[in-house]
């Protein structure tokens, strides 16, 4: 039985950087955590230890820095196909490039054009990737989104078995701390613009929807997002259920009208659906 490489990459993980815009007195900074990685024909460095076609990991993290200073994306993805196609472009081993970034958010302090607290109620995600044959492909997305909600929401009508213990409700709370990701259909596009109208969509939806499940609930947001931006052709979310247990306050004498709770966090529901179009303009 013979022994083979299979797909394999390389590249360069966790390369901070942060870049300040300066446009008179008011600043804005952009903080990203970048992933670049090559995938294509380096068998010779795999199997015999020839590193003539590799580059090193070391001048990758230092095209993110030099390329950072001298591009003028208007949004992190922009910066991605920038990264990309550099990559592509000065690599002739290479098959396809790839870069995923993690954006830290920064919100300006009331008053104030030069300074900053985090904004930290989620982290904006986008991956980005360029075969040899200029096959583009961009998707963005968040992560660590916290949702909550106090109404609207049941958990009624499931299997139950010898071991189920969990009652049926028709008033829960319903949190989740969310990751999502949807997939662009070109790369001529206001990215900016896209996500915030995609964002709204589903956040509005999650608040808005008379829940009877999680998986109802999330089926109703990626459809909300597809209806409402054309311009993408799928979402997947996950949305872990992040449980809050009613305390029980008779053994005080006392009576609980569904306003004192115990966040859980361990163990939690784990749903993810990925939703798209039938259409075939749409598929891969």
């Amino acid at each position: 039985m013979a022994i083979v490489l299979g797909e394999n990459r390389y590249g360069k993980s966790r390369v901070r950087v942060m870049k300040v815009q300066r446009e008179g007195a008011r600043h804005e900074v952009f903080e990203w955590n970048v992933e670049v990685w090559l995938a294509g024909d380096f068998r010779s460095c795999f199997e015999d230890g020839d590193n003539s076609c590799i580059l090193p990991t070391d001048t990758m993290k230092n095209t993110v820095y030099s390329l950072a200073r001298d591009c003028s994306a208007a949004s992190m993805e922009d910066f991605g196909i920038e990264l990309v196609s550099h990559f592509i472009e000065t690599n002739s081993h290479a098959d396809s490039a790839g870069v995923r970034i993690v954006s830290t958010p920064w919100k300006h302090i009331d008053g104030f054009s030069d300074a900053f607290t985090h904004a930290s109620d989620k982290y904006d995600t986008t991956a980005v990737t360029l075969s040899r044959d200029g096959l583009h492909s961009v998707s963005s997305g968040f992560e660590k989104l916290w949702l909550l909600k106090t109404a609207k929401s049941a958990f009624a009508g499931y299997m139950n078995d010898r071991l189920t213990t969990l009652r049926e409700t028709q008033d829960r709370l319903f949190g989740t701390l969310a990751t999502g990701e949807w997939r662009y259909t070109g790369t001529d596009l206001d990215y900016n613009a896209l996500r915030r109208r995609i964002e709204s969509a589903l956040v509005t939806t999650f608040a808005a929807h008379d829940s009877l499940s999680v998986q109802q609930t999330l089926y109703a947001m990626a459809r909300a997002a597809l209806d409402q931006v054309n311009e993408i052709a799928d979402v997947h979310l996950q949305m872990p259920n992040k449980h809050c247990n009613l305390v029980d306050l008779a053994p005080f004498g006392q009576d609980n009208p569904n306003e004192i709770f115990v966040p859980t966090d361990e163990p939690h529901g784990s749903i993810e659906a990925r939703v798209g179009r039938t259409d075939d303009r749409w598929k891969e």
